[in-house]
C-alpha cells in the first residue's frame, strides 16, 4: 500500500493548538528530490494503533473546550496535528508546516491572523521531542511534551518545554520504593542505548546501591525495525537468556516503546532456551502496551503480573462515547483515520486498490471496542491523558491572558497575540481540569502530578486490565502500594516473589560476605555466644545487655535470673545443715573434754589449748554461715576478714600444741633451760602473736579496700549473681597465704616430732590434720578461680567446713575414743608405762 499524502489533521480556530503525533511507523527512504517532499510517495508503513489515541484526546478537549462557556468564550480553538513518523526530518518538516501559512510551506512568512499556533503538544519520544525544541525555541513557541524531557548539552534551551510527566527522579525513586517494600535487593536492568537510557543508568547506579540494592545484570537494547530483526537475532537471543537465566526475578525495563520490550518473547527465543518461568517487570511511565499490527499473534503472557508506573489519571466522563459516536471515516480532515482502520481492522476504506493483499472493504461500522487492548482501549490511557491536560493548560493560559487586559495591555496586542506571551501566564498556571484534577506546573516547568503504579492483569485471549495497586504523590512525598490487590505472574503461585541474590538470613545469623561477589550476595553465619539477631539479614549479631542472655536459637534476649547462695535451695540448705552439724560435733568434744578434764588424757595435752582450739573450730563452723543467704553490706565486710581471724587462732592453737610437745620432750633436764618455755604463757604467745598478725592484715584490708556487695553480670551466662567483690583480691590472698604460712610451719614441727614417744605425743594426729588443711586450701586456690557464681562461693564454704573437720577428726576422735569407748586406757599408770 503506497502513501503519498502526510498525515495531518486541521480543524481552524480563532487559537490553533499544534500537535506532533508518532502514530505512523514510517522506513527511512533516501529522497531523490524528484519531487516536493511534502508529494513524496513512499511504500508500506506500520501504524502503532494504540497512539491514535493521543490525536482522539486532544480533539475531544478542543471540542469540550469550545463547548464551554466558562473558559475562552469569544475565541474558538483549533488544532493542526501532525504525524512524526518516527523520523527526523518528517518532524522538521512538520514542525516548520506548523509555523507557516497553512497550504503554504513558507519559513518565517505568515499572511495575515489565519490559523496562528500558539503552543504545539508533542511528543511521545524524547527524540521527537529535542526536534522539535529546536525549531520551536527559536520562535519561543510553547511546547508541551508527554515524553522524558530530552537531554539538552545547554539546558537553557529547554525553557519553552513544559513536561506533563512528572520529573523521572521521582519515578526512580517510586521504582526504589518498590523494591524496598517487597525486599527485591537482587535486580536486573534492561534499558535502551541512548542518552535517555544512560542518564537512567546514572541515576539507579547511584541511587539503588545506598538502599543496599545490588544488580544482577545491566542489559542495553538497541531499536529493532521488523526488517532487521534477522540481523539483530544473536544479540535478542543474549539478552533473553540473560534476563531467563537470571536468578533476579525483578527486571526493570527502561524503554520509550513496549513494543521493541516484546521482540525479546518471540516464539523464536524459546526455542533457544528451556526457562519458562515467569519475572516480574518493572516498566517505566514511558511505556503503554502496545503492538504493531504484525506482533498480533505474539503471545504477551510475560507480561502478566507487571508492575508499571503511569502517569495520573482519571477516567474521563464523555470520552468513550465520544469514540463511539465519532464517525472516524467520515471526517475528511482526518488524515489518521483511514491509516489507523485499515490497519486495525485489516481492511480497505475504498475498492480502489484492490491490487493488494486485503480484499476486506472497511465499512465505518467496525467497533473500535472489538480492538485488543494492545491496540487500542476505550479509557484514556496516561499519555491521552498528558494530551487532555496540556489543551486545557493552553486554554486556561490564552483565557487568562484574554481575560486580564488591563493588566497585560502593554504586554498582549490582542488583535495578534504571540505565542512567546503565552510564557508569562503559563508559569504561574493552575486550575482543576473537568474531572477534578488539579494541575500545576513547578518551576521547572514540570507537571506535579504524581505517579500511578499499575498492575497488568493479562488474559488467555490476549485482552488486559489495568488495576491500580498504588502511587506515588510528588506535593505529599508518599509511596503507597497495596500489596493484596496485586497479581503476579503464574509461576509465582500467587505467592510474593522473592528477588534475591541468595536466601535470607533468619535470625539467629547474620550476614557473611562472600569474596569476589557483590554485598548482596552473602552467607549465613551463626551468631556467637553472648549475641543475637532479631532480624532477617542483620549485617551483624548484637549482643545482649547484660541482664538478659541470648535463647537457644539465638534471635532474643532471655532476662538473667538473679541467684546467690541461698539457704532455701538444696546446695545452701545443705552446707548450712553441714556447718550446724559440725558444729554440733565440735560442742559435743567439748562438752566431753570438759566433762573428763581431769582424766589424765585430757590433762596430758594442755587443756587450756585444748579448749581455745575447740571453740575457735566452733566459730568456725559458724562464720561459714555468714556466707550464706544473700549479701548485704555487714556479712561482705566481716565475713572473710572473721574467717581469716578465727582460722588463723584455730592453725595458731594447733601450732602452740606443737611446739609444746616438742619442748616438752626437749626439756627433760630438771631445772633446765627449756622447761620454763613449756606452760601457759609460750601457748598465749604463740596464739596471740600468730593472731594479731592476720589481724593486722585484715584491719589494713578494711582500711583501704574493704569488700562490698557487687552485682556479677558475666560471670554465668544466664544469671545475675549477687556477690561480695573483694575490694582487693590482693589482700585476700594474703589473708589465705597468711594462715598457709602457719599450717605450713604447723605441719614441719608436726612432722619432725612424729617420732617422739607415742604416751605424750599428739605430733602424729597434728601432722595429719595438717596435711588434710593443706590439701584442702592448696586444691581450694584452682578450684575457686574455676568456678562462677554462687559456686565459688560454695567452694569457699566447703573448704572452710572441710578443713576445720580435719582438724577436728585427727586431732580430738582419737582422745575421744579413749575417753569414751576405752576408759581404761586413760590411766596415768598406764600411760606412764607405755
Amino acid at each position: 500500500m503506497a502513501k503519498s499524502l502526510i498525515a495531518r489533521y486541521l480543524q481552524p480556530g480563532d487559537s490553533i493548538i499544534g500537535g506532533i503525533t508518532s502514530q505512523i511507523f514510517m522506513p527511512e527512504e533516501q529522497n531523490d528530490f524528484t519531487q516536493h517532499p511534502s508529494e513524496q510517495v513512499f511504500g508500506d508503513t506500520l501504524v502503532l494503533a494504540k497512539n491514535y489515541q493521543h490525536a482522539l484526546a486532544m480533539i475531544y478537549a478542543v471540542k469540550e473546550i469550545n463547548e464551554n462557556r466558562q473558559i475562552l468564550p469569544n475565541v474558538t480553538l483549533g488544532f493542526h496535528i501532525y504525524d512524526s513518523y518516527y523520523l527526523a526530518h518528517w518532524t522538521y518538516h512538520s514542525i516548520m508546516e506548523l509555523l507557516s501559512t497553512h497550504n503554504r510551506f513558507i519559513p518565517n512568512y505568515k499572511c495575515g491572523f489565519e490559523n496562528k499556533v500558539m503552543a504545539v503538544i508533542g511528543a511521545l519520544y524524547s527524540a521527537t521531542s529535542l526536534y522539535m525544541a529546536n525549531i520551536l525555541g527559536i520562535y519561543k513557541v510553547p511546547q508541551f511534551t508527554y515524553s522524558s524531557v530530552p537531554l539538552m548539552n545547554d539546558q537553557s534551551e529547554t525553557y519553552t518545554l513544559y513536561q506533563m510527566a512528572p520529573n523521572e527522579d521521582y519515578e526512580h525513586a517510586g521504582i526504589l520504593h518498590i523494591l524496598l517494600h517487597f525486599g527485591w535487593t537482587w535486580v536486573g536492568v534492561i534499558a535502551k542505548n541512548y542518552e535517555n537510557g544512560d542518564s537512567f543508568l546514572r541515576s539507579i547506579s547511584e541511587m539503588f546501591p545506598q538502599s543496599h540494592i545490588c544488580f544482577a545484570f545491566i542489559e542495553r537494547i538497541e531499536v529493532v525495525y521488523a526488517n532487521e530483526l534477522s540481523e539483530m537475532m544473536d544479540w535478542l537471543i543474549r539478552i533473553y537468556n540473560v534476563s531467563m537465566q537470571s536468578n533476579a526475578n525483578a527486571v526493570i525495563f527502561y524503554d520509550e516503546d513496549i513494543t521493541i520490550f516484546r521482540w525479546l518473547y518471540l516464539p523464536e527465543m524459546e526455542e533457544n532456551i528451556m526457562m519458562p518461568e515467569g519475572k516480574v517487570w518493572i516498566l517505566t511511565v514511558q511505556m503503554e502496551l502496545t503492538a504493531y499490527p504484525y506482533q498480533k499473534s505474539w503471545d504477551i503472557q510475560n507480561l502478566h503480573g507487571a508492575l508499571a508506573f503511569t502517569i495520573h489519571s482519571k477516567e474521563v466522563l464523555g470520552f468513550q462515547h465520544f469514540l463511539q459516536t465519532r464517525n472516524h471515516l467520515e471526517i475528511k480532515e482526518d488524515g489518521f483515520s483511514k491509516v489507523f482502520w485499515e490497519q486495525s481492522f485489516d481492511c480497505l476504506v475504498s475498492n480502489q486498490l484492490m491490487g493488494t493483499t486485503m480484499e476486506k472493504i472497511c465499512t465505518g461500522e467496525e467497533k473500535l471496542e472489538s480492538l485488543p487492548g494492545a491496540f487500542f482501549e476505550m479509557s484514556m490511557t496516561g499519555h491521552s491523558y498528558s494530551v487532555y491536560n496540556a489543551v486545557y493548560a493552553v486554554a486556561h493560559a490564552l483565557h487568562a491572558m484574554m481575560s486580564n487586559r488591563p493588566k497585560v495591555r502593554r504586554m498582549v496586542n490582542f488583535q495578534d497575540p504571540q505565542p512567546w506571551q503565552l510564557h508569562h501566564f503559563l508559569k504561574h498556571l493552575s486550575f482543576n481540569n473537568s474531572v477534578g484534577d488539579e494541575f500545576v506546573f513547578d518551576l521547572n516547568r514540570e507537571s506535579v502530578a504524581g505517579f500511578d503504579i499499575i498492575n497488568w492483569v493479562i488474559f488467555p485471549n490476549k485482552s488486559f486490565q489495568r488495576v491500580k495497586v498504588g502511587w506515588v504523590e510528588l506535593q505529599a512525598k508518599s509511596f503507597t502500594i497495596n500489596e493484596d490487590a496485586i497479581t503476579w505472574h503464574k509461576s509465582f503461585n500467587q505467592t510474593l516473589p522473592s528477588s534475591m541474590c541468595n536466601d535470607n538470613c533468619h535470625p539467629g545469623y547474620s550476614k557473611k560476605k562472600k569474596e569476589g561477589e557483590p554485598f548482596c550476595c552473602y552467607d549465613c553465619s551463626r551468631c556467637p555466644e553472648g549475641k543475637i539477631s532479631s532480624q532477617m539479614d542483620m549485617d551483624d549479631c548484637i549482643q545482649c545487655p547484660n541482664d538478659g542472655y541470648p535463647n537457644k536459637d539465638h534471635d532474643f534476649c532471655i532476662p538473667k535470673i538473679i541467684t546467690y547462695l541461698s539457704r532455701e535451695e538444696p546446695l545452701g540448705l545443705s552446707l548450712v545443715l553441714f556447718a550446724l552439724f559440725l558444729f554440733l560435733i565440735t560442742a559435743l568434744v567439748l562438752g566431753i573434754f570438759m566433762k573428763h578434764h581431769t582424766t589424765p588424757i585430757v590433762k596430758a595435752n594442755n587443756q587450756n589449748l585444748t579448749y581455745t582450739l575447740l571453740i575457735s573450730l566452733l566459730l568456725c563452723f559458724l562464720s561459714a554461715l555468714l556466707f550464706i543467704n544473700q549479701p548485704d553490706k555487714v556479712t561482705c565486710l566481716f565475713r572473710q576478714t572473721a574467717f581469716g581471724i578465727i582460722f588463723s587462732v584455730a592453725v595458731s592453737s594447733v601450732l602452740a600444741k606443737t611446739i609444746t610437745v616438742v619442748l616438752a620432750f626437749m626439756a627433760t633436764k630438771p631445772g633446765g633451760r627449756m622447761r620454763k618455755w613449756v606452760g601457759r604463757r609460750l601457748a598465749i604467745s604463740v596464739i596471740l602473736g600468730c593472731s594479731f598478725v592476720q589481724a593486722g592484715i585484715c584491719a589494713v584490708w578494711l582500711a583501704t579496700t574493704p569488700p562490698f556487695p557487687d552485682v556479677d553480670m558475666d560471670s554465668v551466662p544466664k544469671e545475675i549473681v549477687l556477690e561480695c567483690n573483694e575490694g582487693s583480691v590482693t589482700m585476700f590472698y594474703c589473708v589465705l597465704g597468711y594462715m598457709g604460712f602457719l599450717a605450713l610451719i604447723s605441719f614441719t614441727v608436726a612432722f619432725l616430732a612424729r617420732k617422739l614417744p607415742n604416751s605424750f605425743n599428739e605430733a602424729k594426729f597434728i601432722t595429719f590434720s595438717m596435711l588434710v588443711f593443706c590439701s584442702v586450701w592448696l586444691s581450694f586456690v584452682p578450684t575457686y578461680l574455676s568456678t562462677k557464681g554462687k559456686y565459688m562461693v560454695a567452694v569457699e564454704i566447703f573448704s572452710i567446713l572441710s578443713s576445720s573437720a580435719g582438724l577436728l577428726s585427727c586431732i580430738f576422735f582419737p582422745k575421744c575414743y579413749i575417753i569414751l569407748l576405752r576408759p581404761e586406757l586413760n590411766n596415768r599408770e598406764i600411760l606412764r608405762v607405755k
